[in-house]
């Protein structure tokens, strides 16, 4: 978890951490971007809109995953390019 808090920060540097629906999240602009958390086998990766996943299906076919969540395996963790992906995307979609 705390690899994918680095990635997420690494694309994000300027967001601030807050904690959104009971998780750690990042807001950036007053948009929350990206939210993260543990659970027994994976971490949860949230990109906060059901909106972005699907837009990734070649990448998501590698996940467990539901319309709003990443269930990450910690041994599979999400890459970097991919993690900027789906932020970028979820920004994208908030200015439009």
């Amino acid at each position: 978890m705390l690899a994918m808090r680095e990635h997420i920060l690494s694309v994000v540097p300027h967001a601030e951490e807050v904690i959104s629906y009971g998780m750690p999240a990042f807001r950036l602009n007053g948009t929350v971007v990206a939210g993260i958390m543990a659970a027994k086998n994976h971490v949860g990766y949230y990109p906060f809109s059901g909106s972005v996943l699907h837009l990734f299906p070649k990448e998501m076919s590698k996940y467990s995953h539901t319309k709003s969540a990443i269930h990450v395996p910690v041994d599979k963790p999400l890459s970097r390019a991919f993690i900027n992906k789906l932020i970028n995307t979820k920004i994208n979609l908030v200015t439009e």
